[in-house]
């Protein structure tokens, strides 16, 4: 994804970004004798979060938790608030524009009242929230002061049956203006859409390209799709094109503003999931935390580069690095989607995915689909590749009897340390350490709250070593369905390094 540029000005100027606001130091002017300090890592002042529109089923049920994890240096002040998105009201325009004038006021109808409100009141406390049925908006959310750095928002809904059904999870993302979705499809038996939210006081303006086994499918309709200011847009995958491909890769670009964006990929016969955005593209990529007891796991890999890609494929496991047999390489041809069946490729074990370039290094995006069960009593789940958790990553909505945590040190041991908050109605605060080998992947049952009560948040710190990837696996086995949703755990970017200077800046302005 495309990142905020900085750039300094004369002087100290203000970083803006969505995860937060910060200092930045001139360079020493020629003449000089001050030297910059080292880069502290400061808590980040504001932040935004995006969550799509959960379902159209009436027979969902989705719960919200938001969660900010206590963090030193942070003020006293500070909010975070989640509110609906704005929704077109059923007496408004169905094209946008102002009754009687022709002129497109950028909205998509009336301003309907802003709920359901999710509001935290401590750092360190989950709150929750829920919804019924299939009219529940997109969500639009911002967090500053002490709820800022770090703020987590996990949206997971029930669907009982139907198209789709299981169990559906998403962390609700920060706007941005680059996302790649492999994994998507355009089949009969798959309808999935693609969520764009809009948090912003202008309409934002997206493309969307479709990617198949043969390169770009062709679109009219992809391009300059508006999505209002303050408002949420599903986009169905099967409007855009003609064709039917089992497999694709969707790339959201914003030509103006930022959105969230996300795929909810639903299956007839396999459930459905959300599939959330693969990390940038890169020549490495690991895929963090397949399910032990994965009976199909399918590969789907693009790179956007114009040279082909060929990657080395290993499974990070609980004993160390394996080639999987059959498995030792892929070829991914420039602008084409490739991809390939694994099968139970973790035989019963924890393991992830890890990719690397087998000469030189082109950059790819790449997701699994993960499917759990046999014959009619089968659920699917996506896994995109991930960055590393860095300096500490957040998950919220955990129970304490079905979720699993799943940490990979793809290059060197690394140990972390895993925190379970306190429980949204009650509960103490739980640490412990863990050390990961090098090449391993270890499945841990999470700490638990004492006396908890309600649902937690887990953060988890590396220690010392090399990078650790994670994922965090919920679990709800209905009907003898075994349903389950995967998010992945990068850095949930809390600070921001800020360089320092003791130089007077007055002689940058002479």
């Amino acid at each position: 994804m495309n990142r905020t540029t900085l750039s300094l000005i004369a002087g100290t100027t203000a970083l803006a970004a969505v995860t937060g606001f910060a200092a930045l130091s001139a360079p020493d002017a020629p003449g000089t004798d001050t030297a910059a300090k080292a880069a502290a890592q400061l808590p980040v002042e504001r932040t935004s979060l995006l969550c799509p529109a959960p379902s159209t089923s009436d027979l969902a049920e989705t719960s919200y938790t938001s969660f900010t994890p206590v963090t030193k240096g942070t003020g006293s002040g500070g909010k975070a608030e989640l509110r609906a998105a704005t929704e077109k009201s059923a007496d408004a325009p169905a094209d946008g524009k102002e009754e009687g004038t022709g002129k497109d006021d950028g909205k998509s109808g009336k301003d309907k009242p802003a709920e359901p409100v999710l509001t935290p009141k401590e750092p360190g406390k989950p709150v929750t929230g829920d919804s019924s049925g299939g009219d529940a908006p997109a969500l639009v959310g911002t967090a500053d002061g002490r709820f800022a750095p770090g703020w987590t928002v996990q949206e997971t809904t029930e669907v009982a049956a139907g198209t789709g059904r299981g169990l559906q999870g998403v962390n609700c993302t920060a706007p941005d203006t680059d996302f790649w979705f492999p994994g998507a499809s355009t089949a009969a038996d798959r309808t999935d859409y693609v969520h764009l939210t809009n948090p912003d006081d202008s309409a934002a303006v997206v493309d969307i390209e479709l990617y198949g086994k043969d390169g770009a499918l062709k679109s009219a309709v992809g391009e300059g799709i508006t999505v209002p200011p303050h408002a949420g847009e599903p986009v169905l995958l099967s409007t855009l094109t003609d064709e039917r491909q089992t497999d694709l890769t969707v790339h959201v670009n914003v030509r103006s503003g930022r959105v969230g964006a996300a795929v909810q990929a639903l299956d007839d016969k396999l459930g459905g999931d959300w599939l959330a955005a693969s990390a940038d593209p890169s020549g490495s990529l690991v895929l963090p935390g397949i399910p032990k007891d994965a009976t199909s796991v399918r590969l789907v890999a693009l790179t956007p580069a114009d040279a082909d890609a060929d990657l080395k494929v290993r499974l990070a496991s609980p004993s160390g690095l394996i080639t999987p047999a059959g498995h030792e390489t892929v070829h991914v041809k420039g602008g084409m989607t490739t991809a390939v069946d694994l099968g139970d490729v973790t035989r019963g074990e924890a393991g992830s995915l890890v990719l690397t370039p087998t000469d030189r290094s082109v950059p790819v995006v790449a997701a699994l689909r993960v499917v759990r069960g046999k014959g009619d009593k089968q659920e699917t789940a996506f896994i995109p590749a991930s960055r590393p958790v860095g300096t500490r990553a957040t998950s919220a909505d955990n129970s304490g009897k079905d979720s699993t945590l799943s940490l990979t040190a793809p290059n060197a041991a690394a140990t972390v340390k895993v925190t379970a908050s306190a429980g949204s109605e009650g509960g103490t605060p739980v640490s412990k350490t863990y050390t990961i080998k090098a090449g391993t992947t270890q499945d841990i049952e999470p700490p638990v709250p004492g006396g908890l009560k309600g649902t937690y948040a887990l953060t988890v710190e590396p220690v010392s070593g090399g990078p650790v990837y994670g994922a965090r696996t919920l679990a709800a086995t209905e009907g003898g369905v075994p349903a389950f949703t995967v998010q992945t755990l990068p850095d949930d970017r809390g600070t921001v390094a800020v360089p320092e200077a003791d130089e007077d800046l007055s002689v940058l302005q002479k």
